[in-house]
C-alpha cells in the first residue's frame, strides 16, 4: 500500500522548480549525486536500498535525495507493511535529461514523464 507523502518536497510537474542550465549541471556534476538519481531511476527504492545500489553511505544517500527532492526530481511515498511499520521509497520524477550545446552556448534540459 503506497500513501502519497503531502510535503513542500513533494513536487509534481506543475508546481516543480524551474532550475537553470547552471543548478542542473551543478546538481549532476556530483559522482554521488548521479547514482542516486540512477538508483531511484531503476526503481522505486527505500534510503537503505538506494545506498546500497548507489554504492555509498545512508547518509550521503538522505543528503543527496534530499537535494534532489527539493531540486523536484525525486519523490517519495511512504510504503506501509503488513505488520504496520512504514517506509519511506524514493522515486525518479523525471524521465530525461538532456544537454545541447549550440554556437558555445550549453542548454540542459529536464522532461517529466511520470
Amino acid at each position: 500500500m503506497a500513501v502519497r507523502q503531502q510535503s513542500r518536497h513533494d513536487r509534481t510537474e506543475e508546481s516543480a522548480p524551474e532550475l537553470s542550465t547552471e543548478q542542473l549541471l551543478d546538481l549532476f556534476g556530483d559522482e554521488y549525486t548521479r547514482r542516486v538519481f540512477e538508483a531511484v531511476s531503476e526503481q522505486p527504492r527505500g534510503g537503505r536500498a538506494v545506498a546500497e545500489a548507489a554504492n555509498v553511505s545512508r547518509a550521503t544517500a538522505y543528503r543527496r535525495l534530499n537535494d534532489l527532492r527539493d531540486a523536484g526530481l525525486v519523490t517519495s511515498e511512504y510504503h506501509i507493511a503488513p505488520d504496520g511499520h512504514h517506509r519511506k521509497q524514493f522515486a525518479a520524477s523525471v524521465q530525461h535529461l538532456s544537454i545541447s550545446l549550440d554556437g558555445g552556448d550549453i542548454d540542459a534540459a529536464i522532461s517529466f514523464g511520470r
